[in-house]
């Protein structure tokens, strides 16, 4: 998936009826859908300035097939999930953002490797985080790294994305997660 503009997410926003406030993140669930892999973006707005991350907006193939809850896991509901995460740690380990607010989850539990948005919604605090797979390396694959969190796979740019959150001043943080077909006219 190629980079977007900030014009590009900014018409997708107005045709949603969405807040743009002046700093947040925004991810793109790719329409490739790559099962296991990194293939979608995230968008860190912070005033006139718009930074690019790689990551995941899906569970990795680990927990798609043999999920946590009976109900099965999570898949992040594509929308706008207004004011819901605060820096915190990340199963108390180090800098995320983290859940404080209600948001709402596909359960799939069809067993596959693919994250599917079924009939089955959840709304709740359901610890999905916003952090990083490794500390030290790029990460490939999934696997593991997610259980339904939004999950940024490259260090570097999880570093600017932790500091620039810091130095936003806020105390709460909006994410928006669109499919990529939503900023297609």
């Amino acid at each position: 998936m190629k980079p977007n503009t900030m014009l590009d997410l900014l018409e997708a926003f107005k045709r949603l009826n969405y807040e743009w406030p002046a700093f947040h993140l925004v991810g793109v669930r790719s329409s490739a859908d790559l099962p296991n892999e990194f293939d979608d973006l995230f968008y860190l707005i912070d005033g006139t300035n718009i930074y690019h991350f790689t990551g995941t907006t899906n569970p990795g193939r680990a927990w798609l097939k043999k999920p946590g809850r009976i109900e099965g896991t999570a898949v992040l509901k594509p929308g706008q999930y207004i004011n819901c995460w605060q820096l915190g740690l990340h199963r108390g380990m180090y800098k995320a953002w983290v859940q404080v607010k209600p948001v709402t989850v596909y359960r799939d539990n069809n067993l596959d490797d693919k994250s599917d948005e079924t009939f089955v919604q959840q709304k709740g605090l359901l610890g999905i985080n916003i952090h990083r797979s490794s500390e030290n390396w790029i990460s490939k694959f999934v696997d593991k790294w997610s259980a339904g969190c939004q999950v940024l796979n490259n260090p570097p740019e999880y570093r600017q994305f932790i500091k620039a959150s810091e130095n936003s001043g806020q105390h709460f943080f909006t994410y928006t997660l669109l499919k990529e077909s939503q900023l297609t006219k």
